[in-house]
This record gives C-alpha cells, structure tokens and sequence, in this order.
C-alpha cells in the first residue's frame, strides 16, 4: 500500500516537472529588462529566451520575433537550448519508463525483480533531467546577476531574471524529487526482498532438524 502511494507520488511530481521543462524551454521570459534609475528602459519591455525576444512599447501590443542566427546569442543561450532540450527527452523518456515499471501496470513475462530495475532506472533519469536543468537555468542566472552589477556594462542592456528562471528551478525540484522517490522505492523492494528468500532457509533448516529427530526416535523404539 505505501509502496503504490510512493509510486504515485513519485509519478506526479515527475509529470509536473516534465510540463514545467516543456513550458520552460519555450517560454521567452528568461531574461527580462530592468527598471534602473527610473528611466524604466524608455518605457519598453524586453523580454529575452532561447528562442525568440519580445518588445512591448507603451499602449502596444507585444511583438515577439524568433533570432535569426544562434551566432547572435550569448553563450549561455545557446549552450541553454541543447541542455534543455536534452533535459526535455530525458524527462519524457523517464516518465514513460515509470509507468511501464509501475507496480500497478501488468506485463507479459515480468518479474518483480524486472520491474524493480525498470523503477531504478525511471528515478536515474528524473535525477538525471533535474541536474541536467539546473545547469543552463542557474548558468543565466549566475549572468544576468553578474552583468547587473557591473559597471561596465551598459544600463540600456542590463537585465533581471525572469519568470522562466523560477519555474526552471521548481520544475529541476519535482524531478529530482521524483527521482529520489522511485531510488528509495526500489531500495525498499530490495530490503523486502532479501528478507522474503532469508526466511525460508531458516524454515527449510528447521524442518530438517525436526526430520531427523523424528527418524532417531523411531529408530530407537524399533530397537526397543
């Protein structure tokens, strides 16, 4: 019963950490402009992600273009769109294999044994898609922070993190999360299973015992 309930939980949080990875790779909200010294960036709004950036002036409407060339963007942009879009296969790849290695889910020809290495290896890959996010998430992080406060950059090309960054972090949280729920589940499954095959060694010694004693005394009363 607490096993199912670990299942699941660890199901849902991966499911929720592989939509927000999605919603995070396409959303244009990782780098947004900065309001410095009141100028409030001559009244517009910039908007700066992997795949495209968006200009909001006063009383218009947004307007969002994709970059012409990856050449065009910064390191960490362009390092940040292989890194998540690798983190987005191996999410999905991880939440597929958790639910052919649920417990519920039946299987020609499976074993406990099996499925409890089908779970591993789904926890395996969700740890390995939440480190796999953190790094281009805190990797522009750590730029933009870096650029704001230095003097040397420009205060027209200064920016602040963006909304994509906080729901990168929480969606890394629930996968790893999640992965850390199926490791302990097949750890426990392995404990269980090593005290279900000590238990009958025990029973097949003791029986033998029994066995032979009942022999000696039967012996002993044919000689009487």
């Amino acid at each position: 019963m607490v096993g199912g309930a670990l299942q699941i939980a660890g199901l849902l949080l991966g499911g929720i950490g592989m939509k927000k990875k999605i919603a995070v790779t396409g959303m244009p909200q990782w780098r947004v402009s900065a309001f410095i010294e009141n100028k409030k960036k001559m009244f517009e709004t910039i908007w700066e992600g992997l795949w495209m950036h968006c200009i909001r002036q006063a009383k218009k409407k947004m307007q969002c273009k994709v970059y012409d060339s990856v050449l065009a963007l910064s390191p960490d942009l362009q390092a940040s769109r292989g890194l998540m879009c690798a983190g987005s296969v191996l999410s999905f790849l991880a939440f597929v294999v958790a639910i052919i290695g649920m417990k519920c889910t039946r299987c020609v020809r499976s074993t406990w044994q099996a499925k409890g290495y089908i779970i591993l290896t789904a926890g395996l890959l969700f740890i390995l898609s939440g480190a796999v996010e953190l790094i281009p998430v805190c990797w522009v992080a750590n730029t933009i922070i870096s650029d704001f406060y230095n003097p040397a950059v420009n205060v027209a090309q200064k920016r602040e993190l963006g909304e994509a960054l906080y729901l990168g972090w929480a969606a890394a949280f629930c996968l790893i999360a999640a992965g850390a729920i199926f490791c302990c589940f097949y750890r426990c499954c392995e404990k269980t299973r090593s005290y279900g095959y000590s238990a009958p060694t025990h029973y097949s010694t003791d029986s033998q015992h029994l066995h032979r004693k009942t022999e000696s005394s039967y012996s002993k009363s044919q000689y009487v």
